[in-house]
């Protein structure tokens, strides 16, 4: 299947996370923490942690360890928690 990562086309396998699909392009950060600016990715990745959130289809806050991916999806970083509007 055929998703989006920050505007790029790239594959992912059915059932993989987005962080699975993230890590496999060797993306290991992809949030920066509201304050200091400083990068976030992977941590925990059972999704108590929330410091892989990203944007899935203009939705903030998805975290990235939880969320399996369905093709077409747009995945794009993001910079602190946000909330929905």
């Amino acid at each position: 299947m055929r998703v989006r990562w920050d505007g790029v086309e790239v594959e992912a396998r059915e059932g993989q996370t987005v962080a699975g699909v993230l890590m496999g392009l060797g993306v290991r950060s992809w949030r920066t923490t509201r304050g200091a600016q400083r990068p976030r990715g992977l941590f925990c990745g059972i999704g108590v942690c929330f410091d892989c959130l990203v944007k899935v289809n203009g939705v903030p806050d998805v975290r990235a360890c939880r969320r399996v991916v369905a093709d077409g999806d747009d995945i794009r970083p993001q910079s602190g928690a946000e909330l929905p509007s």
